[in-house]
């Protein structure tokens, strides 16, 4: 989480109403062929004068308020489909308690109607771990909901040391997403073992890898011996700021 302070219910009322957001996306790429698979779709948001505020103080913020949360996170994810890249599978981000907070769990779901909606490409649902056991829960009912309406699903920051993994919600999505720690530790003989467990898992099982904080062409060689699938990061990084 970011170091800052959580907004104030005046600054996050003001962000509301003025609607100030905006939508970045990265890049992900095959490591076999160097082409364009998918988008990721990236939350951004900004003050009067135009400097951004950082994405994770605005969402701690909001989760005192989880209404407040919904409306936001909806306002965000139909910003980021309607500029979204025709031309690949497009990655969203989606907090548990943001798909909670409408009380719909089923079909009916706004974010879920959302998505079956969009015609233009496949969207992969990306669910962030964490360390709250509650959310383990919650992903897994809220995977099983969007299999059930044909909607992909990917388990994002993989190997991050301050989240927590669930072997249950691992299983049930159709990518992992292995955070950039993978690439910070890879010279450790004991954490390398458990990457490349997983990997093969992956595989078996039918499933894509996809490593996350690519940088230089060390890095991409890297995520090429360790199988990965795909690769994101600055090397790819593209930046389109549509901001409302």
């Amino acid at each position: 989480m970011s170091h800052f302070k959580h907004l104030n219910a005046r600054q996050l009322l003001e962000l509301m109403e003025t609607k100030r957001y905006g939508a970045e996306y990265q890049p992900i790429v095959s490591t076999v062929d160097g082409r364009i698979f998918a988008y990721e779709c990236l939350s951004r948001f900004y003050k009067a004068d135009g400097q951004t505020i950082p994405p994770d103080l605005v969402y701690a913020s909001l989760h005192d308020n989880p209404l407040s949360l919904f409306q936001v996170e909806y306002e965000q994810k139909k910003l980021q489909l309607s500029y979204a890249p025709h031309s690949a599978n497009i990655f969203v981000n989606l907090d548990q308690d943001s798909y909670s907070a409408s009380g719909l769990l089923d079909s009916n779901n706004p974010f879920v109607a959302l998505f079956k909606n969009y015609n233009k490409a496949n969207v992969i649902v990306e669910l962030i771990e964490n360390s709250e056991l509650s959310d383990a829960v919650m992903s897994l009912s809220m995977i099983d909901n969007l299999s059930k309406n044909n909607i992909s699903t990917a388990i994002d920051d993989l190997f991050n040391p301050q989240s927590m993994l669930s072997t249950s919600v691992v299983q049930m999505v159709d990518y992992i997403k292995l955070d950039k720690y993978v690439i910070k530790k890879r010279h450790s003989k004991n954490f390398m073992p458990l990457v490349n467990a997983m990997i093969s898992y992956a595989h078996e099982t039918g499933k894509k890898i996809i490593l996350e904080g690519v940088e230089t062409l060390e890095d991409l060689t890297f995520a090429k011996q360790i199988g990965a699938d795909y690769v994101q990061g600055f090397l790819y990084k593209k930046l389109f700021n549509n901001v409302t």
